[in-house]
């Protein structure tokens, strides 16, 4: 039975979901601590950092960290090495680098008026960020496109070590500023690359020169989709900070909260290192009927996912978020509810999303994720209690999102179009940390 089961679990799946077990739980033990050590107000800064620097991180290098490993893997197919790709990687990931700090510097005393109380470090604290997360992304695509799986969940599982022991010691020695359990997201991924790097080393140099074209033919796109799907699932906690100033709780509550309800997209994050590679290769060869299982097995992968986690934060959310985060009683059982209705739509639409990748529909699911950011954006903007607005607006969102893409895939769940890249194009891992 195990064996039959294991084979039901993509490669690399494994090696990945350990690592990102433990980088998951380095979150809840990372906002635990911070939730026992630091004020309400210092609280409810962090977990505004916490939700930019995901929304950006995630939004803006993942589709370099896909990119990167797609073009590695298309020319490790075919005996090339991928130092080349490495390098045009790199040089994007420090472009858009660039002009996220020129952004933030910009507005720097805008953003850390609104956002942070008036406390510029943080806003520094960011920037930091926002550079450990451009240099992770950029190294994990070459182990990706490698299919070095085992390394990149090494890079995950110490990213998650060092933030659970560096946050261990902050909370055991009574620090009680926002700033140093900010730095944490700035040290321990560095920390992980550098460990990590060997094999990335080894792949410098040598080889024809990949043109730019091969890298940026679906970055922009990719981007556009990437960033808006971290709005999706994280502006919440930083409308909360914008639509109520004044309230010191409500955001640090609300982020505590959806910390709990998207343990699915963890676990999600292991299977979907290899579900694009999967429904790239299907689709390409032509494959129908192995597309569709493997579309049809993954949603309901998901699917029980989702409602396993919904039952478990439906009934036991409120105790586990005082418990756990020493989060004040602000949220109740019906705010969970929505909460693991919005992750478990959300869960739907990334799946459907990696399956329009597949198809080289790029543009496809960007045009998915604009409809649910228009309808996020309109909920937001209806009168009610700032609460019930954000959690509405992520439940309605996700669900518009995955009910957009279930339309532009009807016709492709029976007969998927062949994608016009060649075979070792078109198969890109594509590694989401989730939400962290």
């Amino acid at each position: 039975m195990i064996r039959r089961l294991l084979r039901l679990i993509p490669p690399g799946t494994i090696a990945v979901g350990a690592g990102l077990g433990l980088l998951g739980l380095a979150s809840y033990v990372h906002l635990a601590v911070a939730g026992h050590s630091l004020t309400e107000a210092d609280y409810n800064s962090l977990s505004v950092l916490w939700a930019i620097v995901f929304t950006l991180g995630i939004g803006v290098f993942m589709p370099v960290e896909q990119e990167v490993a797609r073009v590695v893997a298309a020319r490790h197919s075919q005996g090339l090495p991928p130092g080349p790709v490495l390098a045009r990687g790199v040089t994007v990931a420090a472009v858009l680098l660039a002009v996220l700090v020129l952004t933030v510097t910009a507005g720097r005393q805008l953003i850390a008026d609104k956002l942070f109380d008036g406390d510029g470090t943080m806003v520094t604290v960011l920037v930091g960020a926002l550079a450990a997360m451009a240099v992770a992304y950029a190294t994990r695509g070459v182990l990706s496109g490698l299919q070095l799986f085992p390394w990149y969940g090494t890079q995950l599982g110490i990213d998650g070590g060092l933030r659970i022991i560096l946050v261990a010691l902050l909370g055991l020695t009574g620090v009680t500023s926002p700033v140093w359990y900010g730095l944490v997201l700035v040290a321990a991924p560095l920390v992980s690359v550098l460990v990590t790097l060997s094999p990335v080393l080894r792949t410098v140099g040598g080889g024809p020169p990949v043109a730019w074209t091969a890298l940026l033919r679906g970055l922009s796109l990719l981007i556009v989709s990437s960033l808006l799907s971290q709005v999706v699932v994280n502006v919440g906690v930083i409308n909360v900070k914008l639509l109520a100033p004044d309230d010191v709780v409500a955001a640090g509550a609300l982020l505590s909260a959806l910390v709990l309800v998207r343990i699915p997209l963890f676990v999600f994050g292991s299977m979907q290192a290899s579900l694009l590679p999967g429904l790239a290769t299907t689709a390409t060869t032509g494959d129908h009927a192995g597309f569709n299982s493997l579309l049809r097995r993954a949603l309901g992968i998901v699917t029980a996912l989702g409602l396993t986690g919904a039952l478990g934060a439906v009934l036991i959310g409120p105790w586990l978020v005082r418990t756990l985060f020493d989060a004040p009683d602000v949220l109740g059982h019906g705010d969970f509810a929505w909460l693991a209705a919005a992750t478990l739509a959300y869960l739907w639409a990334m799946v459907l999303g990696q399956a329009l990748l597949a198809l080289d529909r790029h543009r496809a699911q960007a045009v998915a994720w604009a409809v649910g950011v228009a309808a996020l954006i309109a909920v937001t903007l209806v009168p009610a209690p700032v609460t019930l607005r954000v959690e509405l607006a992520y439940t309605i969102g996700s669900v518009v999102v995955a009910a957009t893409m279930a339309v532009l895939l009807r016709g492709g769940f029976r007969r998927p179009t062949t994608p016009t890249r060649p075979l070792d194009d078109a198969v890109a891992p594509a590694v989401s940390g989730g939400i962290r």
